[in-house]
């Protein structure tokens, strides 16, 4: 398989470049009315721009906004409907703040490239391009960066009965076989995301965590979406509300099993999190 491989990686965007020679943080921006934690919130174009200010000023490196609730059980949105959602929110976000780094939360191709026209960089695909559609394609042709995030299922249907043999196997030979297919099509920049509760036990993410430097050994970015998830509370017995300390602990392992994109609700504290880690990796690092 020919890979293209940066080291370290740098993300290259339509409106500037994020070398990840440490860790840097996603903020969530879900403008949806049902999204898992944050759903409602940001529905008008002032609520937007409030979170995404704060968000920058806490040191998120990249904003991904998506207008499809993901979550266990979501129902599907029209096309039109995301459009109508999404796309406003983009161009305020752009003309705002010109010089931020934003990632589209998108897996239907026509609603990808009016993103990008609307001035985002980055696509993220939670169907890792299953659902394809010439979203891959379009990818490989505009030249930006694609995050690859594995499912089993969908979120109507992923965690009624997931089940695996060997999760981290798996989706190790999901990420390769995708990543070949990818390059292929024209794609260079690619981010792995396990995608952890989409179609997963309990179980299957602690392992996926504790393995997670499997997929950063295939040479390409890995993100870690676990904020405030039920991975989390189920072993702690807490909610979404009260899920930021153990968020910030299954953060740090992510951390230090290679993960070198942290997707989180709670900018702060995540890059709080990375400057700790930094800080380990060199004791000796002025403070």
């Amino acid at each position: 398989m020919t890979e293209t491989k940066l080291s370290p990686p740098t993300l290259r965007c339509r409106h500037g470049n994020l070398n990840l020679l440490r860790p840097a943080v996603v903020g969530i921006l879900n403008i949806t009315p049902d999204s898992f934690h944050d759903g409602g919130l940001y529905q008008n174009e002032t609520a937007v721009l409030k979170r995404v200010e704060r968000m920058l000023e806490e040191g998120a490196a990249i904003v991904d906004i998506g207008a499809v609730s993901s979550r266990p059980g979501a129902d599907q949105v029209s096309v039109e409907e995301e459009l109508k959602r999404l796309i406003p929110a983009i161009k305020a976000v752009r003309k705002t703040f010109p010089q931020a780094l934003i990632s589209t939360d998108t897996f239907v191709a026509s609603v990808a490239q009016a993103a990008l026209d609307a001035g985002a960089d980055i696509i993220n695909d939670i169907y890792g391009g299953s659902l394809n559609g010439g979203l891959t394609e379009l990818v490989g042709k505009e030249k930006v960066p694609y995050i690859l995030m594995h499912m089993q299922g969908n979120p109507e249907t992923m965690q009624k009965a997931p089940f695996y043999k060997d999760v981290t196997a798996e989706l190790e030979t999901f990420f390769r076989e995708h990543i070949t297919l990818l390059i292929q099509q024209g794609v260079e920049q690619i981010i792995l995301d396990p995608g952890f509760g989409f179609g997963k036990t309990v179980a299957h993410n602690y392992e996926l965590l504790n393995g997670l430097n499997t997929f950063s050994a295939l040479g390409y970015p890995v993100m870690a979406g676990l904020s405030r998830k039920s991975m989390i509370n189920k072993v702690l017995g807490t909610s979404q509300e009260d899920a930021l300390n153990g968020t910030t602990a299954v953060n740090m392992i992510a951390l230090l099993k290679g993960a070198l994109l942290l997707r989180v609700h709670d900018v702060k504290a995540a890059v709080q999190t990375i400057r700790i880690f930094e800080q380990l990796k060199d004791p000796s690092k002025p403070v």
